[in-house]
């Protein structure tokens, strides 16, 4: 069974404004930021999401979240982008009707995410398929294109859109995507030329120079270096958090993607080059004989590579940046420009460059993506638009947005009012007129054919004559003075006259977010936007593929001398197009919100907040959702969830939901002044009377869930009680068969004690008979035995009794050496120790007996020695010259014996950190171990490796393995050990030698015996050098450099315990203290 949840439960704050109590701007924004503390950054304004910024990755994007959302009722579950996404989606599926969502909030505030995870929602939820599935994402990969071409790392984001995007995504009657189109409004094209400091140009730029290959920059003739071209800023190339190189691979996958062939994707990237070169050329200024200056390319090399780029004549252009080309009806004059007006004339071509580029780059798109079949479509569609704003210096750019906001406003107030009075006439709920600021005056002040600004900005840039930016304000001040929402400090309105706030160049207006502040300088060139004729002739001959379909207005055939439409006058009409497409759909809303200026999470700024949510209009939102019926609901899921208020509806009801929810409401006592019944929703006008309801469902379920628990132990503990005298009787009848078990084995036990004492006097009783009957036999024998003995000598006495006692003692001599040869058959133990002999059975064989062990003894040996391999034969020579050198002389020999010469003790070869160590010794190592050297200052021991072979001792660090001290073997005279059970030994050099610089070495091991045996072995066996001492000695000298000292063991009880302990007495004794066996 599936589990219904509400927007109500596990509330953090209100998830829906409409309900908070009481409202104010103060509750509003508190209410924003208690759910922006907890990560909720999503809340409703009935079906309006609010969204906030938290500069943060969330785990609420998941495709597990998708299906929790999915065909789920808006008010379900707790806010979500993915709610609306999806209520959306479900009304052009199921009830035919085209959708809009209108994404608004001002720049970093979340909305270019936000339609991302809109449109991310409506790929994932709606059909799949091969054709639907490159369909959905050529939409998607629509995305990193445009962002790179028309977004820009800003003071407020790092990823700004720049221009305005409205996405139409067409579907089938099935809900499956057939394609899309893509229309955009006012690129910021001013960008490309300058940016405001702490920002940069647009991402193409820099993700061009930073992911593109050397050889794809080799052939744009561009730099890595973005401080080679003028037209990037440098204070803020590099954006934490953006990976360029990463950008631009992507970039070109969605090119991929979505379409474009490999030959455009190399013309659109020569074209931005071309921008970039642009930049870099640079004017100098000449003076021609009738006065007038002229200007000249400086250097002429980066005005040569943007020509070969384009393919254009290079004096062509050149040209065109020195003179222009007046034409009027049959006559055509040649002016030249100066040093400004050719910078001008390069950025304004530069500006148009660029923003035409974009502008096909969306035309492009839409081929790509547009639906292929001609039969009737659903549409939903996104608006990404900027949102209001308020800066220290506006211009031009700023009046057009401010003024689009302005149109979405009025829109948004028009529709949702209009969908409130359609909800009420659908449910037959009596509709009340609710007062509202109405924004009209303010889009007339501006948008009037006749008196608003953007025509008598028109009208002032087609007059003949000087056109200035102050004429333009003096013509505002005398047509706009009386207006209620302009203000002007030169306007006759003497109010304004002392207004140090309001500069002279300046003119402000009331907009419904608030005041802002417009500078007039640049309005009347932003508006005109004009492109010399020289300029665009000059693009129109180029032979690169794209430039000819950018510059349509040069070719010389199709020449135009009416002028063209202003950039104000464009936007107008594009804005109008747009609201008669939003009229026609049915509005979703999201507004984003930007917590902090900081981009930083967990920052929440009250005041930037509530000057957001004033202008956008949320309050006056949150009034014209209460001022009819705060909050409404379907009877059905209002029924479910307040079912347990009453007796009569609780835990089913028979009849209609309606019905259900009038006998609860009845029930309930409600006041009938505060609620309304609708065809299919219930109507609560005040939020208190909902909060009352959830009070109360909360009691309910506090008394359930007791009630849940105590039938829950119950059964707990019949069932525990059932399980204990089941187990009961399970143990009783096991215990039963065990005690059966054990009576038996007892009574058997004691059949068989029984039977085997009977059988035992049974077999005792036919031993005794046997053995008398045995007796009896033996004695018959041994009588006979005699008497025949007796007959025998009797007979052979008279034969041989001259020899018979030769002869009887020759042959018992022969038996007795035939009975003992034999008996040597089973010899003794073959190993060499096992001393054991049979015994000498008669006096007379002692010589033999004792000739015949040693023979064996020395056969036996000879045997076990044959076994040897050469290796062992080594290791017990080696313990015979321990035992020579250390037998009864040295207390620590016999706890040798036992243990085997290993030799190699720290694993040379396996251990990475002695590589080093086992390259600098280039004999085979006889002995590898730790060993302490003796400090003669304390008489502390440091760890040193000691390597010994057949020609040198070496001594070196025990943890870098570097190299202390090489002795060769040579060197060394004599070693002197103690006679005690310690591990100390000094090693003694010759006089004069070049090892005995720093003295002898006194060392510590615990490896003593092996250590010297083998110094004592390598004397021993070689020819070119003497053998070496061994002095055993309690008391001997020890040199250091200059000075002998005296080294004396004592045995006593040291202070660290059982160890050993050496301490310096004077500067010529170091005492040693052994403890006492």
């Amino acid at each position: 069974m599936e589990v219904k949840t509400s927007l109500l439960d596990n509330m953090i704050g209100v998830g829906d404004m409409v309900l908070i109590e009481p409202l104010s701007e103060d509750t509003f924004i508190e209410n924003l930021k208690k759910r922006f503390d907890h990560n909720e950054i999503y809340t409703y304004i009935g079906s309006v999401v609010i969204s906030m910024n938290p500069y943060k990755s969330l785990p609420i994007y998941t495709a597990e979240k998708v299906e929790e959302y999915r065909n789920r009722n808006f008010y379900e579950l707790s806010p979500h982008v993915y709610a609306l996404a999806d209520e959306a989606y479900r009304s052009l599926r199921e009830q035919d009707k085209d959708q809009c969502i209108l994404i608004t909030g001002e720049s970093g505030a979340g909305k270019t995410e936000a339609s991302k995870f809109v449109m991310s929602y409506v790929a994932a939820v709606c059909g799949k398929g091969q054709e639907v599935n490159k369909v959905k994402e050529q939409l998607l990969q629509s995305n990193p294109v445009l962002e790179a071409f028309g977004n820009a790392k800003t003071v407020r984001n790092d990823n700004s859109s720049r221009f305005g995007k409205y996405m139409d995504i067409e579907f089938d009657f099935k809900g499956d995507p057939l394609g899309g189109a893509i229309s955009n409004y006012l690129l910021e094209k001013s960008r490309v030329v300058k940016q405001p400091r702490g920002e940069r140009n647009f991402h193409i730029f820099y993700q061009l120079l930073s992911g593109a290959s050397d050889d794809t920059l080799k052939k744009l003739k561009l730099d890595r270096d973005f401080s080679k071209y003028n037209y990037l800023s440098l204070d803020s190339a590099t954006v934490n958090g953006l990976d360029d190189a990463a950008s631009f691979r992507t970039v070109r996958n969605a090119m991929q993607i979505v379409g474009f062939m490999e030959d455009e994707v190399q013309s659109i990237l020569e074209l931005v080059a071309a921008v970039l070169k642009l930049g870099n050329i640079e004017f100098k200024p000449e003076s021609r004989c009738n006065g007038y200056d002229e200007s000249r390319v400086k250097d002429k090399n980066d005005l040569k590579e943007m020509c070969e780029l384009l393919g254009i004549e290079q004096s062509v252009l050149e040209r065109a940046f020195s003179f222009r080309t007046v034409e009027a009806k049959m006559e055509k004059m040649s002016t030249t420009l100066n040093v400004a007006q050719a910078y001008y004339a390069r950025d304004a071509l530069a500006k148009n460059l660029y923003s035409r580029l974009f502008s096909w780059l969306v035309n492009r798109i839409n081929e790509s993506i547009k639906a292929q079949t001609k039969s009737r479509k659903k549409v939903m569609g996104v608006l990404d638009i900027y949102g209001f704003e308020i800066f220290e210096d506006n211009s031009f750019e700023q009046f057009i947005i401010n003024y689009c906001n302005e149109k979405l406003q009025q829109i948004f107030i028009e529709l949702t009012l209009r969908e409130e009075q359609e909800e009420y006439v659908r449910e037959g709920i009596e509709w009340t007129n609710i007062e509202y600021f109405n924004n009209a005056i303010i889009c007339d002040l501006i948008e009037n054919n006749k008196n608003g600004i953007l025509a008598m900005l028109d009208e002032e840039c087609l007059r003949p004559g000087t056109v200035t930016d102050e004429t333009f304000l003096d013509k505002l001040n005398t047509v706009c003075a009386e207006h209620q929402h302009f203000e002007s400090r030169q306007s006759k309105n003497s109010k304004f006259l002392t207004d140090h706030s309001l500069p002279h160049n300046c003119f402000r207006i009331q907009h419904y977010a608030g005041k802002v502040l417009y500078r007039v300088e640049g309005f009347v060139d932003k508006n005109n936007d004009l492109l010399y004729r020289d300029l665009s002739q000059a693009m129109y001959k180029a032979n690169h593929s794209l430039i000819k379909i950018l510059f349509p207005e040069g070719n010389p055939a199709k020449v135009n001398l009416k002028r063209p439409p202003t950039a104000g006058f464009q936007f107008k009409a594009s804005v109008g197009t747009l609201m008669k497409n939003l009229l026609s759909k049915n509005p979703n809303y999201i507004r984003c919100i930007k917590p902090n200026d900081k981009k930083a999470a967990h920052i929440f700024t009250d005041s930037l907040v509530c000057h957001q949510v004033r202008y956008l209009g949320l309050m006056e939102n949150v009034r014209v959702r209460r001022a009819g019926y705060a909050f409404r609901q379907a009877y059905e899921p209002c029924l479910e969830r307040y079912k347990m208020l009453c007796k009569q509806t609780w835990p089913h009801w028979k009849g209609p939901a309606r019905g259900g929810v009038e006998v609860l409401l009845t029930d309930l006592q409600v006041p009938a002044e505060e609620f309304a019944y609708g065809r299919s929703k219930i109507f609560i006008r005040n939020p208190r009377t909902l909060f009352f309801l959830e009070e109360k469902r909360r009691q309910c379920l506090e008394d359930l869930a007791t009630l849940i628990q105590k039938i829950y132990r119950g059964w707990k503990s019949r069932t525990h009680f059932l399980l204990l005298k089941k187990s009961q009787v399970v143990v009783a009848a096991w215990y039963r068969r065990f005690a059966q078990q054990k009576k038996y084995q007892n009574i058997r036990s004691s059949a068989l004690v029984f039977q085997s004492f009977i059988r035992g006097w049974k077999a005792r009783k036919l031993l005794r008979e046997l053995k008398h009957k045995k007796r009896c036999e033996k004695a018959v024998s041994t009588i006979s035995a005699y008497w025949h003995g007796t007959q025998v000598r009797r007979e052979y006495r008279k034969f041989f009794r001259a020899n018979a006692g030769k002869k009887i003692y020759d042959f018992t001599i022969q038996r007795i050496m035939q009975k003992y040869f034999l008996g040597l058959k089973k010899m003794p133990s073959m190993s060499p120790v096992d001393k054991s002999w049979p015994a000498r059975p008669y006096g007379f064989l002692d010589g033999t007996h004792q000739e015949l062990r040693r023979i064996f003894h020395l056969w036996r040996c000879k045997k076990y020695r044959s076994q040897f391999t050469e290796e062992k034969k080594a290791t017990y020579e080696e313990k015979l010259a321990a035992s020579e050198l250390f037998k009864d002389k040295k207390a620590l020999y016999p706890s040798s014996v036992g243990q085997p010469f290993k030799g190699d003790y720290v694993e040379m070869t396996k251990n990475p950190k002695y590589q080093k160590l086992n390259s600098f010794v280039e004999d085979k190592v006889l002995v590898a171990d730790v060993v302490s050297k003796i400090n003669r200052a304390n008489g502390k021991g440091a760890p040193r490796i000691f390597l010994l072979t057949k020609k040198s001792l070496v001594l070196a660090d025990q943890k870098t393995g570097q190299v202390k001290a090489s002795v060769p073997l040579p060197d060394l005279s004599s070693v002197s050990v103690s006679t005690q059970n310690d591990g100390f030994f000094a090693l003694k050099l010759k006089e004069g030698s070049t090892s005995a610089a720093k003295g002898d070495f006194l060392l510590s091991s615990d490896r003593l015996i092996e250590i010297i045996t083998k110094l004592h072995c390598i004397g021993a066996t070689s020819a070119d050098r003497n053998k070496i001492n061994i002095d055993i000695s309690d008391e001997f000298l020890v040199q250091f450099k200059q000075d002998k000292v005296c080294v004396k063991f004592i045995q006593g009880t040291p202070k660290n315990g059982n160890g050993v302990a050496c301490k310096r007495k004077n500067n010529r004794l170091l005492e040693v203290s052994v403890p006492s066996p």
